[in-house]
């Protein structure tokens, strides 16, 4: 019955003999096995076990190269007679230069607050359904986007020339109030003026493009609900835009700031314009000079670069899944890091 059981096999069939038939392949050394662990490491715990890192040395050249030509320009900087820090050490918080910054700040803060407030009424009206609206506020943009800041200031200043007086009244009428422009316009009004006049043309093209950048169906879900068009813009759709109109319009008030130089042509002493008076009285100390201009220049850029930062990480909540983490928190991870490295190097 057994011999039943086998495969039938074809007459003529040949095997050939047991020296020929394949043999099973040998098993490999333990310590030839792809992956195999080393013991003596594997008893070793995990925390004592040490990682090397990929190595980089483009990284590492390049970063030297940077390094050294780092390090000479700031070895030229101190070392050359030429910059007097001496001078600029005496100029630097002197109250000439101290009252010009104070008024650099004060036309800043209200021109970007004046610009932006304008800047946001422009972007509505592009975006308003009235053709009228829409055609005044391009027309606005257009103009004080072509026209260069310095003969905006000069036009200005030049005023009174102009119109000697202003009135309030009737419309092609009867005139009720009355005012002189020569002493109303004050060189700090002037300056305000078109710094406010000039930034809110580049302010409602940035805030128009943070309005557009919100998603549709949000306009579409807050109309669903029936919430007045008002109470949508300032409570659902300003807040998201903002998160693409700070990057922007924070740029554009760096620029003011550096912008508010060119009120020295309008007779207003400033930062730059009490450095340029100072520097006509001592010729000998125009490059320090020139330098205190920079450096405060350099202060104010970097305030607001850390005020943009925070605003950015403040209006990001809600749509990023983990804040960025702060300066300070970075500085922290940053010592832990090094902490462990150093137990890990000695622990060794």
């Amino acid at each position: 019955m057994s011999e039943s059981l086998l495969p039938a096999v074809p007459p003529g069939t040949t095997y050939p003999p047991a020296t020929e038939l394949p043999r099973p392949p040998t098993p490999a050394p333990a310590d030839a096995v792809e992956g195999a662990v080393d013991p003596e490491r594997a008893a070793r715990p995990v925390s004592a076990q040490r990682v090397l890192p990929l190595r980089h040395p483009g990284r590492w050249i390049t970063s030297a190269i940077v390094v050294v030509l780092g390090a000479q320009i700031a070895h030229g900087l101190v070392t050359n007679p030429f910059y007097q820090w001496a001078r600029f050490q005496y100029w630097f918080v002197r109250p000439v230069i101290t009252d010009g910054l104070f008024i650099t700040l004060e036309v800043t803060a209200y021109s970007a607050v004046l610009g932006l407030l304008g800047g946001v009424l422009l972007a509505l009206a592009r975006l308003s359904r009235s053709p009228v609206l829409r055609a005044i506020s391009w027309l606005y943009i257009w103009l004080f986007r072509s026209v260069p800041l310095i003969v905006v200031l000069l036009f200005l200043y030049n005023f009174s020339a102009l119109y000697r007086t202003l009135s309030l009244g009737v419309p092609f009428g009867a005139a009720f109030l009355h005012f002189d422009e020569s002493k109303l316009a004050t060189d700090l009004v002037v300056a305000v003026v078109g710094l406010s006049l000039n930034e809110a043309a580049y302010a409602a093209e940035v805030v128009r493009a943070g309005i557009l950048s919100v998603d549709q169906g949000q306009h579409e879900a807050a109309a669903a609900l029936g919430l007045p068009r008002r109470y949508q813009f300032a409570r659902i759709v300003f807040p998201q835009a903002l998160r693409a109109v700070i990057p922007s319009y924070v740029n554009q008030l760096i620029g003011l700031v550096k912008s508010t130089s060119l009120v020295f042509y309008v007779s207003l002493l400033d930062l730059f314009g009490s450095v340029q008076s100072m520097g006509s009285t001592y010729p000998g100390d125009i490059v320090p000079l020139l330098l205190v201009a920079t450096v405060w220049y350099v202060i104010l850029t970097s305030v607001i670069s850390v005020i943009q930062f925070y605003l950015e990480r403040h209006y990001s909540r809600g749509a990023l899944r983990t804040l960025p983490p702060t300066p300070l928190q970075r500085l922290r991870v940053g010592l832990f890091a090094l902490r462990a490295r150093v137990r890990r190097e000695t622990a060794i």
